[in-house]
């Protein structure tokens, strides 16, 4: 049965009650009313229709059992873009960010004069980074991966409304690039792959995300391990890896950029100051 009507500032204070943070209720609302958040402040004795007190309703409470806020506004901010995100796709951190600053960073200061630089993000999920990365870059050619089918065609998605030529190919890490007659090699390789032990107790915060996008094995290291070992395969001399890891996991994938042949290995840490991403680079 629908809600009764009831007035902006009585629905706020409702989902305040249930939990909600006042800028996630906010959020929600413009959302349902398809206004401005600060049209709200302005109209707070506005009245919603049942149709829309009961969509509103049903929005908080998803978010007060703990749904992501991107998945029920159906969009998120990343570096500058806005993204589609659905439960198909992790939804973008801001920690992630400093992925994309290392890799444009470094593509700044490639020579492109014989070739444009080429550029791989593994896992892209909705695709944030490698669009992120040709937006900056527009010159260069960025192609992304995962081994979702659903994550890919979100991310395509992202794409071609965001109208950026990025290539998508379907498979498991470097499996699809692995089986052409020759092996494609990259000026950089990008990753935020999952890094999550399967044990660890903050899985239980992240129940509405894709959990194979989360966890790797029982120390959360072995997409890391895998990513670190094959990519030289497909790097060119002076390639760079740059991973995305646990902020307890720097020192561990530093070890394995040692172990595997990588030189001038180091870690970014992200807006917390927290060590986040690690990378290295293969001279071949």
């Amino acid at each position: 049965m629908a809600h009764e009507s009831i007035a902006v500032q009585q629905a706020l204070a409702q989902a305040r009650q249930q939990g909600l943070e006042r800028l996630d209720a906010q959020w929600l609302l413009s959302h349902v009313l398809m206004v401005p958040s600060a049209w709200l402040m302005a109209h707070d004795d506005a009245c919603l229709t049942p149709e829309q007190a009961q969509h509103f309703q049903d929005l908080v409470n998803r978010r007060a059992q703990g749904e992501p806020l991107a998945y029920l506004l159906g969009d998120t901010g990343f570096y500058g873009l806005v993204l589609k995100v659905n439960p198909h796709v992790l939804v973008p951190r801001p920690d992630t960010e400093t992925l994309v600053d290392w890799a444009l960073a470094l593509m700044a200061d490639a020579n492109t004069a014989t070739a444009p630089v080429r550029v791989l993000d593994m896992g892209t999920g909705s695709g944030a980074v490698a669009l992120a990365i040709q937006y900056h870059h527009p010159q260069a050619m960025v192609t992304a991966s995962d081994i979702s089918e659903a994550a890919l065609h979100t991310a395509m998605d992202n794409a071609v409304r965001l109208q950026l030529p990025v290539r998508f190919i379907h498979g498991d890490w470097f499996a699809p690039f692995a089986n052409t007659h020759e092996k494609e090699q990259f000026d950089v390789i990008v990753s935020n792959p999952p890094y999550v032990a399967d044990a660890d107790p903050h899985l239980a915060q992240l129940v509405h995300e894709p959990q194979m996008a989360l966890t790797a094995g029982h120390d959360g290291l072995q997409d890391l391990q895998v990513l670190t070992t094959q990519a030289p395969q497909h790097l060119k001399p002076g390639g760079w890896l740059l991973l995305e890891h646990g902020y307890a996991q720097h020192a561990t994938v530093q070890a394995m950029m040692q172990q595997a042949g990588y030189s001038h290995i180091s870690t970014r840490h992200d807006l917390a100051g927290q060590p986040r991403c690690t990378g290295g680079q293969w001279l071949g």
